[in-house]
């Protein structure tokens, strides 16, 4: 298995309704992606100063599961979105068992 988590920091400027498109193009991704065998997102809610906005955590069974869903046009088009209102985005990824 291979998770990735991604999380964002938005700009100061984006609204409450560009969070919550971001997050609900974000849930969507697993209903047009296959072979996805987890996918959490969901907005901070401790607001600790280390914090960031917004995290992902997926499951996939393989790297190449990962690839796919990585260079599929849908989840390009939410990529695309991230970056615009994301003053910064982390990722990691990593194998497990």
């Amino acid at each position: 298995m291979l998770t990735h988590i991604v999380c964002w920091k938005y700009k100061p400027e984006v609204t409450a309704e560009q969070r919550a498109e971001h997050i609900a193009k974000l849930q969507d991704l697993p209903n047009v992606i296959p072979d996805i065998v987890s996918f959490a997102v969901g907005a901070d809610v401790l607001h600790l100063e280390r914090s960031f906005d917004t995290g992902l955590v997926a499951v996939y069974p393989n790297r190449a599961a990962l690839d796919a869903y990585t260079i599929h046009e849908a989840h390009q088009k939410v990529v695309a979105f991230g970056r615009e209102i994301a003053e910064k985005v982390v990722s990691v990824d990593f194998f497990n068992s």
